[in-house]
């Protein structure tokens, strides 16, 4: 039986909830869009008889709390809060691949802790500031576009808006991966990141010459075709000198094709 423990842990402004399973050196998984610890419990159980696997609730998620007092969150709060987490489990450099706004969350933490990290598969992070200009135009006018329909038209019609400007191919995914349509249990945690999360990632910008100090591999999905954050993740493989790393399926192909995902996680990581 898989070993697996789930508890909560305090860090400035926020308690966050986490899950550790399996067994061997630490790789967190930080999820994309309202994805909580749940979204990556089937590809971390791929993953888990080679590592001891984390996932979490980002704050403002599902089991995660804001406390009172604490501002609005930003990009640069989810990597301290990454900091945190991994400083209050470990001593050792850990491994973390992250997606989508979990790749952009890695990316700053990385570049504010580099001794915390042993290697991160940064997948298709949405990091526009490394498109050329008009690319970032359309990126940015994609990104609000989204934001507008969340707000007139509420948090699913907005997810659908989404899943287009990703990418998601819903036929793209391995058999026993069943598709479960977003229900009302989902919307608190879409309505914080739509609200939070989403402008956040639109305002960010990487120290990118931190990153230099890190051991990342940028990664695309075999059949992102040509949206966005996979340009993002050629140019940051083109701006760091290294290569890129293709995962199979799309945006999502952590979520669609865990299997797969997790052994090419699992080569790219050794």
């Amino acid at each position: 039986m898989m070993h697996q423990k789930s508890d909560v842990i305090e860090v400035p402004g926020a308690s966050l909830h986490y899950v550790l399973r399996g067994t061997g050196p630490l790789l967190l998984l930080i999820a994309g869009g309202d994805g909580d610890a749940g979204v990556s419990s089937t590809l971390a159980g791929h993953l888990a008889d080679r590592y001891t696997v984390l996932t979490y609730d980002r704050r403002g998620l599902s089991a995660s709390r804001i406390s009172p007092e604490a501002g609005a969150p930003d990009i640069t709060t989810h990597a301290d809060d990454v900091h945190h987490l991994l400083a209050a489990l470990t001593s050792e450099p850990a491994y973390v691949c992250g997606s989508s706004i979990g790749a952009l969350i890695a990316l700053e933490f990385a570049g504010r802790h580099p001794e915390q990290v042993r290697t991160l598969v940064a997948h298709e992070p949405p990091a526009t500031q490394l498109l050329t200009e008009p690319e970032r135009e359309r990126a940015a006018a994609a990104q609000s576009s989204v934001e507008a329909t969340f707000a007139a038209s509420g948090a699913l019609a907005a997810l659908r808006e989404f899943a287009v400007l990703a990418g998601v191919d819903p036929s793209d995914r391995e058999p026993d991966v069943a598709l479960t349509p977003p229900g009302p249990e989902r919307v608190p945690n879409l309505e914080f990141f739509l609200t939070y999360d989403a402008p956040a990632v639109r305002r960010h910008i990487l120290d990118v010459d931190a990153l230099k100090a890190a051991r990342i591999v940028p990664a695309v999905g075999e059949t992102s075709g040509t949206i966005f954050a996979r340009e993002c993740a050629i140019r940051l493989a083109d701006a760091l000198g290294v290569a890129y790393a293709t995962f199979p399926g799309g945006h999502n192909g952590s979520v669609f094709r865990p299997r797969a995902f997790a052994a090419c996680l699992a080569d790219v990581l050794t």
